[in-house]
């Protein structure tokens, strides 16, 4: 099915393709809609399609071999997912599941891996995103070092955080948009989901966090830093 060129345009990694490219892919692509806790693509055979978030939420998973699930990263509307297929032709390296109700818009392997490589601006945003991905990874595996469960989940959430945007206007508090339930960080920093509940009591009662709809809102981010870095404990409240 065909989907709107307007709407491929609004995707940051096609933004910079020609109009031609863009709507030929557009009449390649696929506008899939998935239930929350659908597995969008498997772990194991290479994927047929670059997959573009449009709408809900998505996390990458994986198991450990007791079988424990573990969360990876968080992919959020107008990312995508899929990109080491795109550009090696190998294997799915996790499962990636929706979180909500979630609407996705696959276009085939080979027409945009010809389309983004034949784009400069378009390989370079591929490339800062599969190394922002690195890095994420990266410090993942520095939070499930941790012992203190109070440090993971505070350590988490500096990566969950949105920071201002260069030369907009400072601000006190920092927002996680859409923020991640208490079990799907759970899954993010190996504890149990009523220890992640535990903390984040903790954080509220001392004015660190506060919800806001479906957002969080990191009201006091120097402690949260604090914690995280081991340099301050929280009393249960």
């Amino acid at each position: 099915m065909a989907v709107p060129v307007l709407l491929l345009k609004g995707f940051p990694l096609l933004h910079d393709l020609p109009d031609d490219t863009l709507a030929a892919l557009a009449g390649e692509a696929g506008d899939l809609v998935f239930a929350k806790r659908g597995v969008v693509l498997q772990k194991g055979p290479p994927t047929p399609s670059l997959c573009l978030l449009a709408e809900g939420r998505l996390q990458a998973v994986d198991f450990t071999l007791d079988g424990r699930e573990v969360g990876l990263y968080f992919i959020n509307p107008w990312e995508y997912v899929g990109e080491l297929s795109v550009l090696d032709g190998g294997e799915q390296p996790e499962f990636i599941i929706a979180l909500a109700r979630s609407r996705v818009i696959t276009l085939p392997r080979e027409s945009v891996r010809r389309a983004v490589f034949a784009t400069p601006a378009a390989a370079e945003r591929m490339a800062l995103r599969l190394s922002a991905r690195l890095r994420g990874l990266g410090a993942q595996r520095t939070i499930l070092a941790l012992a203190n469960p109070m440090q993971k989940i505070c350590a988490q959430l500096q990566l969950l955080v949105v920071p201002p945007a260069p030369g907009g206007q400072p601000t006190l508090q920092l927002r996680i948009a859409n923020a991640p339930t208490h079990q799907e960080i759970a899954i993010m920093v190996n504890t149990s989901r009523e220890t992640v509940t535990r903390v984040f009591q903790v954080l509220q009662a001392h004015g660190a966090v506060q919800r806001q709809g479906n957002d969080l809102l990191v009201s006091d981010p120097q402690l949260i830093e604090q914690v995280a870095r081991g340099s301050k404990e929280l009393p249960k409240a």
